[in-house]
């Protein structure tokens, strides 16, 4: 990969990290120390995937937590593997049911109807007992001594801590449900602040638990029954074989060739396919330089990906075409063909038979690790299991109550999936994990990063540090107010309704960790948050 280190024409005053013997690179000081932390006393990248997974559902809470999914890709040995760690929704719960309560047709967003099963937790063990050097319980040690002993607020966190609070006071106020999530993430219901010391005493409880069981408490133990206790008391859907019967599932993981490197993702229920039949469509085309007609093809490119993603992903056991026909490279030139100099407007068409966190972790055996978790919208549902510090994602919400969609609820169903770990291979050999947070952003985040490092030559800091656009739906575009004006004046004239966005974290934030050829590595981490890569 051909880039100069020393470039940097975004975001100035940070350079590339180098290491020798191993990296850890996530949105957390703390938890990257955590993963350094297990490194050192012998564990591989694995082990500081693993530790570094679980020092964040305390740390940045706001985005993942206990009740979170999970995906990973591990390099071992020169082969790589695929884990799906999504849970599925209750088998009591029915489209009907949901349907007759809902008040506007859709999903709700908080509350017990959105839970599915957690499945960030059935993967620590999974990977720990096929690929790591240590115990599970020695990787989370780091974390439970965060949630006993307490940790200090940094600027990004406090900031999406204050915003999450003040949602929550609006929204749930006086719903005895929510309770717990009151008692468990604010100081008598106001937010914390930064520099402030926060200490989740029911979390430690329950990785003491989920360490001592090698997880079992959470799927067949006490954690379980409160859930489903809980669930049965406020409305929810659950019972214990929701719980008991669940499994993570090793999976195959799927690529494309772009620029002479392999481009890996998760398979369905997730939409790195998004990701990958978007680029399937740009190698058709060649570019020189980061210029109006890339930024323009990219966007077209994005909503045709996401047009036939939005169509047919969904639980990869109920998908209505087989999703390697989606990457199949005469359809991804036929779709190529379809984009002309305006903007248009997304249509999927039927191919040819044939609020997350990120990590990335390397040591000096040649491992590494993509991998991603969520609760999907900041705290996620809402919902905290009482007396375990447990905050239960909310990804149900993705569901459609039209029995005619792909994504129809079902039970026992996965749902279409937004978050994605990516990794990048050359002739057989690992080049190096890479990812990009936020929702609907991440398979455009991961476009336009493989793109800025191998069509644009940027270096891995400049790669994520590079202005970004999301394309929202239609021809609606947001960009960041970094982005080159020229370049969004001229996309405007192209048909797209582009605008400047001042959110700040609608763009989503990531990590890379390259091996050069020497063994060396070399990390870059978002400048859009309290990012960190610990390494020696």
């Amino acid at each position: 990969m051909n880039y100069d280190p020393m470039y940097q024409p975004y975001a100035g005053n940070r350079y590339c990290i180098t290491a020798a013997n191993g990296m850890v690179a996530t949105g957390s000081v703390l938890a990257s120390a955590a993963g350094l932390e297990v490194l050192r006393k012998g564990g591989n990248a694995v082990d500081a995937a693993v530790a570094t997974a679980a020092a964040l559902t305390v740390v940045e809470p706001t985005a993942n937590g206990l009740g979170s999914d999970a995906f990973a890709l591990v390099w071992i040995k020169d082969q790589i593997f695929g884990l799906n760690a999504s849970g599925y929704s209750p088998k009591n719960i029915s489209l009907e049911d949901v349907k007759s309560k809902s008040t506007d047709g859709k999903m709700p967003v908080f509350g017990w109807t959105p839970v599915m099963v957690p499945g960030a937790v059935s993967a620590w063990p999974a990977l720990v007992d096929r690929f790591g050097k240590l115990t599970l319980a020695q990787d989370l040690q780091p974390a439970i001594d965060y949630a006993e002993n307490g940790y200090p607020l940094s600027p990004m966190l406090s900031k999406m801590w204050e915003r999450a609070t003040q949602k929550f006071h609006d929204r749930f106020d006086g719903k005895h449900e929510y309770d717990e999530w009151f008692k468990t993430f604010t100081k008598s219901g106001e937010s914390y602040h930064f520099g402030e010391i926060v200490k989740l005493p029911n979390h430690a409880r329950t990785l003491h638990l989920i360490a001592s069981s090698n997880a079992e408490a959470f799927y067949k133990g006490e954690i379980a029954d409160q859930l489903v206790r809980q669930s049965e008391r406020d409305g929810g859907y659950f019972c214990k074989e929701d719980l008991s019967d669940y499994k993570p599932q090793w999976v195959d993981p799927i690529s494309v060739s772009y620029r002479g490197y392999d481009v890996w993702e998760i398979p369905p229920n997730g939409q790195g396919l998004v990701a990958l039949m978007a680029l399937n469509i740009l190698k058709e085309f060649s570019f020189v330089q980061r210029d109006t007609d890339a930024v323009h093809k990219q966007i077209e490119a994005i909503k045709t990906a996401f047009a036939d993603g939005m169509h047919y992903i969904t639980d990869p056991n109920l998908m209505k075409v087989d999703y390697h026909d989606l990457l199949n490279p005469a359809y991804g030139a036929a779709r190529a063909k379809e984009i002309t100099d305006i903007a248009g407007q997304p249509l999927f068409a039927n191919p040819p038979k044939s609020g997350t966190v990120y990590l990335c972790t390397a040591d000096n055996e040649g491992n590494m690790v993509s991998y991603i978790q969520s609760n999907y919208m900041g705290f996620g549902s809402g919902i905290v299991l009482e007396g375990y510090g447990v905050a239960l994602q909310n990804r149900g919400a993705d569901f459609s109550l039209n029995p005619l969609d792909a994504n129809a609820l079902a039970p026992h169903k996965k749902s279409y999936h937004t978050i994605i770990p990516g990794f990048l291979s050359k002739d057989g050999k690992a080049v190096g994990p890479f990812g990009v947070m936020g929702g609907y952003m991440q398979p455009q985040g991961h476009v336009q990063v493989v793109m800025n490092m191998l069509d644009f030559h940027l270096n891995p800091q400049m790669a994520l540090d590079a202005p970004r656009f999301q394309w929202m739906k239609d021809k609606k575009i947001i960009a960041e107010p970094s982005f080159d004006n020229a370049i969004a004046n001229q996309l405007a004239a192209k048909g797209h309704d582009i605008s400047i966005d001042l959110n700040g974290v609608s763009f989503g934030r990531g990590q890379i960790i390259q091996r050069l050829d020497n063994g060396v590595l070399v990390g870059g981490t978002e400048s859009r948050t309290d990012s960190n890569i610990a390494c020696y």
